[in-house]
């Protein structure tokens, strides 16, 4: 097996072979440029570990794993034309460094680009590959569609909320490392427990970027503190809160999220106590933990030698530690 950071560096090379700037270069340089700001290629290097575990060359991986990472690119420059966002990882983006029409199309070719990358697999595989991407790229859009619903509702309840971070974040990690189970033509049975430990770890991925979001160390955590907070998501601290907190503090939570003051200081020092004095705060981390647990109770049934399965688990500790 080969470590978390050589399939990142071996990854980041084949991308560099595949994805180039041609003409018409208004449609392709968005890509190089989105494609180029960094990130954890969380969910490539997921592609080519699960294929190497199942006993394959992980570079038989390669497309497969561009594909995802491709298309979860894709769905961030959508995203940020969604959210009218400036920044993505601290640069510009798409939309703001070019315009709207050119996020749009550049995003579409991503898209169709995505697709085409598992030409190059054999029949069978090509077939469950496609059909995995396909129901997972419209549970992406499903997921992102509950996100903006949610925003103007006042009744989501924490299973709906489970249900949105789990189609709109955790399916794309599930199917990442189903797909490298596909590729390495392991059996189904293995590909569905590799698919659930790639869920519930991304469920917990989820919800821990929620705490961190509020009570994150702004030095580490990439994005600015109490963005959600600001911004009135609804997240499961803010939905437990409210479920947990008394009378008083539901009231003044609901108006808090109502406002969107200038200078946000005082609001989310507010919101954060709230957080921790409805128990809000621990029950989320115990939330985090169960699903992390849930994900690590698969791998006991996984057809895997120990030592693969070590590697799984510390993967996934390093991940809910940050850093990966």
């Amino acid at each position: 097996m080969h470590s978390i950071e050589q399939y990142r560096e071996d990854f980041l090379s084949y991308m560099e072979t595949k994805i180039a700037t041609k003409e018409p270069k208004n449609l392709y340089e968005p890509i190089t440029y989105i494609l180029g700001l960094g990130g954890k290629r969380l969910r490539p290097v997921l592609t080519l570990m699960s294929a190497e575990i199942f006993g394959a060359d992980y570079k038989k991986a390669f497309d497969a794993a561009l594909a995802i990472e491709v298309f979860h690119n894709f769905s961030l420059v959508h995203d940020d034309i969604m959210d009218e966002a400036p920044l993505r990882r601290g640069k510009e983006t798409v939309h703001k460094k070019w315009d709207v029409n050119t996020g749009i199309l550049s995003g579409d070719a991503m898209l169709i680009y995505s697709y085409q990358l598992f030409e190059s697999y054999p029949p069978q595989a090509f077939k469950e590959l496609m059909h995995l991407f396909s129901q997972t790229a419209m549970q992406v859009c499903e997921g992102q569609q509950y996100d903006v619903d949610f925003e103007e509702r006042d009744d989501v309840s924490i299973p709906e909320y489970l249900r949105m971070i789990a189609y709109k974040t955790a399916v794309l990690v599930a199917a990442a490392m189903k797909m490298g189970a596909i590729i390495a033509e392991t059996r189904e049975d293995s590909q569905d427990l590799i698919y659930d430990f790639g869920k519930n770890l991304g469920i917990a991925f989820q919800l821990q970027d929620d705490y961190l979001d509020a009570f994150g160390d702004p030095k580490t955590f990439g994005k600015q503190v109490g963005g959600d907070i600001i911004e009135n998501k609804k997240t499961f601290l803010y939905l437990k809160a409210l479920e947990m907190g008394s009378p008083e503090q539901k009231r003044e939570l609901e108006h808090l999220f109502s406002i969107k003051p200038q200078d946000a200081a005082h609001k989310i020092a507010t919101v954060k106590e709230l957080f921790v004095d409805t128990n809000a705060v621990t029950r989320t981390l115990q939330e985090i933990e169960d699903y992390t647990e849930k994900a690590f109770k698969t791998l006991e049934l996984l057809n895997v030698s120990e030592d693969k399965k070590q590697l799984l688990r510390a993967f996934g500790t390093s991940l809910m530690q940050r850093e990966v």
